[in-house]
């Protein structure tokens, strides 16, 4: 499980994302850990954003930052970080390991909270400026954000994408009459409400002064508010500044195989740079890259305003936004990203009987392995025989002979020529990624690889034990217990061994020759990681040279045959 931390305590001091030295305990009254474990990857990241800013990227999920500040400022949400206590949102620790923050408890929005902004005074919520705290030092977050051009502009431009499209449209009115609608009448007849029901049916343009704790305090009407924000905003210096245009983007290939290279070109004015933000996996970040309008790039004619960026695509899809700006303000395209974002989908030949099979499973595994959430679990790894990259979305595993169809492949999966892909048996179907709805059997039972109607492949195995994987030696052959291989080709001469020889290796590690003592005769084979062949040779109970020196470094198992057929093997470490 993920760490993450809810910053909720009342006082002032509290979860203001201050650095207070590397001491974990020093954070403990300030954040409320939800995990089991995390306090020193949190202080990493507050020490980073307050003292080594510029790698804040690697451990803040700084657009959904960008957006929590924005959403706060523009529905007036003191009762939050960007507030006099910095309170009410949670950090957690992504998949990237990155934080990632998040709003929690909004009921004092909409300038409902009477402890204002802890810095200057607020006498009217509709104008609290988007620069509110930016040079707090109770706010470190805000002032790092906003001291930074680029984030500033990219805050500016969430910031008015959430005016526009919500509260300029009158799109917000709209839902608020459908939900107080929809909640009417179960309002009127609920005997222990705090407010009128007609107070209730003018909530959205009148003010109300609340009763109960904090009584006397003014919840104002939303529509009144809001629309005061709006004119606000339209006067406001930093909300008025003029942002480029992006009139198109486009790509050289809308139906691109696995692989190829493809340009994103993206038409704009009014703009100085230009960036495209791309990854090739949906669970990864964003990659920042900038685009050029320099005549090399795909991009036309230099100067033409029309940008080109190239990407190689060896992911299973491409996701992708353009952030276009000037010296005063930038913009999204689509406007919502990094939330939102274009999507081009790659394809490779569908793979056929016989071109994947099942090659490695591992069905108690404490070691070999963790998925993305940090959970070591059974896994099962499918083979590409052939050396073409396929696609195997659509395809079924099953361990149900009655339901073959158990568990489909998602859309988009593709496997690399001559590799594998784990898919992950831990009925965890609600996580992101490959997921099976099933658990692997320790007593033993079939998996079943196929299309809802051929198979594929069928593995029938027996009992299990852990760490120990079941695998096909070599890749795509007979099956055998062996050391697992997680995510790689499978080392088959790392077999776990049944009988031993008496022998001894000698140096290990080395940077020269190897001696192998021995008192029997003996093939001799040593391998390197791949199960590639370096040395073949015998021993007739005498010491024998093993030529390593000349050897790469790197890890080598050298393999002893007795001549009525038992087996050992030992590492050998060529430094």
């Amino acid at each position: 499980m993920q760490p993450s931390w809810r910053c909720r305590s009342w006082w002032w001091w509290k979860s203001g994302s201050q650095f207070l030295g590397t001491d974990t305990t020093l954070y403990t009254t300030r954040y409320e850990l939800q995990s089991d474990f995390g306090w020193a990857d949190l202080v990493n990241m507050i020490n980073v954003l307050n003292n080594d800013f510029n790698n804040i990227a690697s451990v803040l999920d700084v657009d959904r930052a960008l957006w929590m500040l924005a959403f706060n400022n523009v529905l007036v949400n003191l009762d939050s970080y960007s507030g006099a206590f910095r309170q009410n949102y949670y950090l957690y620790n992504d998949l990237n390991d990155r934080f990632v923050p998040t709003v929690w408890d909004l009921n004092m929005s909409f300038g409902g909270f009477p402890g204002g902004t802890g810095s200057g005074t607020l006498t009217n919520p509709a104008q609290l400026d988007p620069m509110s705290n930016s040079s707090s030092a109770n706010h470190p977050l805000i002032v790092k954000m906003l001291g930074n051009a680029m984030y500033k502009r990219m805050y500016m431009a969430h910031l008015r994408t959430i005016v526009q499209e919500i509260f300029a449209s009158g799109d917000y009115v709209t839902t608020a009459n459908t939900l107080r609608s929809t909640i009417d009448a179960s309002v009127q007849a609920d005997p222990y409400k705090f407010f009128t029901y007609s107070q209730f049916q003018n909530s959205l343009t009148s003010n109300v002064t609340m009763p109960g704790p904090g009584g006397g305090m003014t919840q104002y009407g939303i529509q009144n508010l809001m629309d005061a924000r709006v004119t606000y905003f339209n006067s406001n210096s930093n909300y008025l500044l003029v942002a480029p245009s992006i009139a198109a983007i486009n790509v050289t290939n809308s139906s691109p195989n696995y692989g190829e290279t493809i340009t994103v070109t993206a038409t704009c004015s009014g703009e100085n740079t230009v960036y495209l933000g791309y990854r090739l996996n949906h669970i990864l970040r964003f990659n920042r890259i900038q685009m050029f309008d320099d005549g090399n790039h795909n991009d036309g004619a230099a100067g033409d305003h029309v940008y080109g960026a190239d990407i190689t695509l060896n992911g299973n899809m491409l996701e992708y936004y353009v952030y276009a700006e000037n010296g005063n303000a930038g913009l999204f395209s689509p406007q919502r990203a990094e939330h939102e974002f274009y999507t081009l989908l790659m394809s490779a030949p569908l793979a056929q009987q016989g071109e994947v099979v099942i090659n490695e499973i591992l069905a108690k595994n404490t070691i070999h392995g963790e998925d993305e959430y940090g959970e070591t679990n059974d896994w099962v790894e499918l083979y590409n025989t052939t050396s073409t990259t396929l696609d195997i979305s659509g395809l079924y595993l099953s361990d149900d002979l009655f339901n073959i169809t158990k568990y489909q492949i998602p859309s988009g999966t593709f496997i690399n020529g001559n590799s594998v892909l784990t898919i992950w048996a831990d009925q965890d179907t609600n996580q992101y990624g490959l997921h099976a709805n099933f658990k692997l059997g320790m007593s033993g039972e079939s998996l079943y690889l196929n299309d809802g109607t051929a198979y594929y492949d069928v593995l029938d195995y027996g009992a299990q034990t852990q760490d120990v994987s079941y695998a096909r030696c070599p890749d795509g052959g007979a099956f055998a217990y062996a050391n697992p291989t997680f995510r790689a080709l499978n080392g088959c001469y790392l077999t776990i061994e049944e009988e031993t020889i008496e022998n001894t290796l000698y140096p290990v590690p080395t940077n020269g020759n190897t001696y192998l003592k021995v008192e029997e005769n003996v093939t001799i084979l040593v391998v390197d990681i791949t199960g590639r062949k370096v040395f073949v040779g015998n021993s007739t109970g005498t010491v024998t040279d093993i030529p390593s020196s000349g050897w790469q470094s790197g890890y080598y198992r050298v393999i002893l045959t007795c001549e009525d057929g038992r087996t050992a093997s030992k590492a050998l470490i060529k430094e």
